[in-house]
This record gives C-alpha cells, sequence and structure tokens, in this order.
C-alpha cells in the first residue's frame, strides 16, 4: 500500500526545512510541500482551505474553535513564536514614553485579529494597565503590503476602523497621523537616518527576556492544523505529523549547536543557542500540550478578552486528542 500522499503549506523556517527536502518524512505519508509567506497561506486556508494541511494563525484557529466553527483539527506544532514587545512602533513627536501613554492614542494595526496584535494587546493590558478600549483602532496596507481580510468579526465596545487599501499606514505614522503601529512587519521609516519612528521598548530584548521569566509565557504565533476532510478519513495522520515535526525541531537545534563550521550567519550564534537554553530550558521551543499549556491558554482568554471570540475556549477543545 503507497504512502499518502498530503499538500502541506509553511514558510521555509530551519525547523521544518527537513520535511521540506524529505530528510525527514512523516510515516505513511508523502509530502507536497507548498512554501509561501504566512499571510498568503493564512489567507488561502481560511478563506478557501486550499491546502489539506497548514501552518495556521493561531488566533483565527482559535475564533473558529470559540465560535464552534471546526474546519480544521491543530495539532501542537507552533511553528512560529515570537515575543512582541519589539513590534511596537511609535512617532517620535506622539508623546510616548512609556505603555501608558498609548492611552488614548491613535493606533495602526495590519489585521487587528492577527496573533501579534492580540499578544501585543494582552500583555500591555496584563502588565501596563492599557485596555484596547482606550485606544482608537485602524487597520490597512502597511508600506505596501496589503493584507487581505482572512476572517470576519465584530468589535464590540471598540473604537475600530478598517481603511481603504490605498490608504498606507507606513507613511501615516511617520507624519503623526497616526501615533503608533503594532505590527510583525518594521516601519520601513524606522531604518532611516534620523527616523520619526522608533520603538516602544529600545531595548527590547531585555523588555522581553524579563516578560518571560514574570509570567512563563513564550506567545505562540503559528499552529499547523489539518483539514476536517483530511483528519476525518485519516485521524492517525495527525501523530505521524506531530512526531515529523518533532524530529526536524531536533535537527535545526543540532544545526545550531554545530562549532565545526558555523552553519547560520551570526558569529556567536552558539553563544545566543546557550544563552536562550539558560534562560528557558534545552528545549526552549517545545511542541506539545503540556509544556505549552500556559502559553496556549492565554491566547484564548486574551481574544475573548478583546471581544474576537464569544467565549474563552479550553486548551483540550484546540488539538487533535492524540
Amino acid at each position: 500500500m503507497g504512502k499518502l500522499r498530503l499538500s502541506i503549506a509553511f514558510w521555509d523556517y530551519d525547523r521544518v526545512r527537513p520535511l521540506i527536502d524529505g530528510t525527514i518524512q512523516p510515516e505513511g505519508i508523502e509530502l507536497a510541500p507548498i512554501i509561501s509567506r504566512p499571510s498568503e497561506t493564512f489567507f488561502r486556508m481560511l478563506r478557501h482551505q486550499e491546502f489539506e494541511v497548514s501552518e495556521l494563525s493561531f488566533s483565527n484557529y482559535t475564533m473558529l474553535r470559540a465560535r464552534g466553527e471546526d474546519p480544521f483539527t491543530a495539532i501542537p506544532v507552533f511553528p512560529s513564536r515570537q515575543f512582541r514587545h519589539s513590534c511596537i512602533y511609535v512617532n517620535r513627536n506622539a508623546g510616548i514614553e512609556e505603555p501608558k501613554d498609548l492611552i488614548g492614542k491613535r493606533i495602526g494595526v495590519p489585521e487587528y485579529s492577527m496573533t501579534a496584535a492580540v499578544f501585543a494587546r494582552g500583555f500591555l493590558l496584563h502588565e501596563y494597565g492599557v485596555a484596547p478600549e482606550a485606544i482608537e483602532w485602524f487597520s490597512g496596507t502597511q508600506d505596501g503590503l496589503q493584507r487581505p481580510t482572512r476572517i470576519d468579526f465584530d468589535l464590540p465596545g471598540v473604537r475600530f476602523t478598517r481603511m481603504p487599501v490605498e490608504q498606507d499606514m507606513g507613511p501615516m505614522l511617520e507624519t503623526g497621523q497616526l501615533d503608533a503601529i503594532i505590527s510583525p512587519n518594521a516601519p520601513k521609516a524606522l531604518a532611516w537616518p534620523d527616523s520619526p519612528v522608533r520603538r516602544l521598548f529600545p531595548d527590547y530584548r531585555t523588555a522581553e527576556k524579563a516578560y518571560f521569566a514574570k509570567t512563563g509565557i513564550f506567545p505562540i504565533m503559528h499552529t499547523v492544523v489539518l483539514r476536517k476532510d483530511v483528519y476525518e478519513r485519516h485521524p492517525w495522520v495527525a501523530k505521524s505529523l506531530f512526531e515529523a515535526f518533532e524530529k526536524a525541531k531536533a535537527w535545526a537545534y543540532q544545526q545550531l549547536t554545530e562549532t565545526d563550521a558555523l552553519k547560520v550567519t551570526l558569529p556567536w550564534v552558539v553563544a545566543e543557542m546557550e544563552e536562550t537554553r539558560r534562560l528557558m530550558g534545552p528545549d526552549f521551543w517545545p511542541y506539545g500540550i503540556e509544556p505549552n499549556r500556559l502559553s496556549i491558554s492565554t491566547l484564548p482568554q486574551y481574544l475573548h478578552e478583546q471581544h474576537l471570540a464569544p467565549r474563552k475556549v479550553s486548551v483540550e477543545e484546540l488539538f487533535a486528542p492524540v
């Protein structure tokens, strides 16, 4: 009996590369990889269910589950995780020196429901007392990058404007029409000499390390989902894929600690790996439910608080029972 062939869409992270080139193969499965940027993958999957397996926005997936919609079933694999203090950018003349100064300001975000923005609003509320309702929100194109709306939602009690695609938030931040932007993509103006734009947390690395030390949360941005019809016909695929992703991540760890000749174009990559393990443990990018229960459960809480989900989904509801 031949292997089950499945299309799978994700970006070319080091932690999935062995699945792309076939170095690691899931048992009983032949993968047909499609490499695309996350924003494109998410739109194609959420609007058209185009792939049999794909990387997906963790917030959008959780929003669907909270509504009782189940076109996908996730496995606890997290190809993208990132602390988000670094993704808040402010206009230097907006009078924003610390997080509480965001209250009452006009803030742009490429996609209000994107996980990066949900986590940023979450820690702004819980660590600094800045509630989403105290801000006027805008969403739209940033520096020419358009993000078509990939999931529909209502925002009761929140001042929110979805701008036309030709109205670019990048120049609006530069000129002060927007006071700040929360975005996974750094504004182009950030790299200019004498830029009118800076980060809210200039030393974001220190802020993010302190946040992890205090909360134990390493924010999860994306998960991996199986289309409902695939999971219902082949439930064993969930376990096979999970094990393959685990092996691929272990391979990536090995590349980062190779000392014979550096495989990553950073002079102190091994020192960085060692420091990260001192701070976060040997498996600092864990898959599975139990090592991630705190980080997983944080997102449904934030989504409910931010009026993006009608209820707080339990951790067990989110993943295939493998």
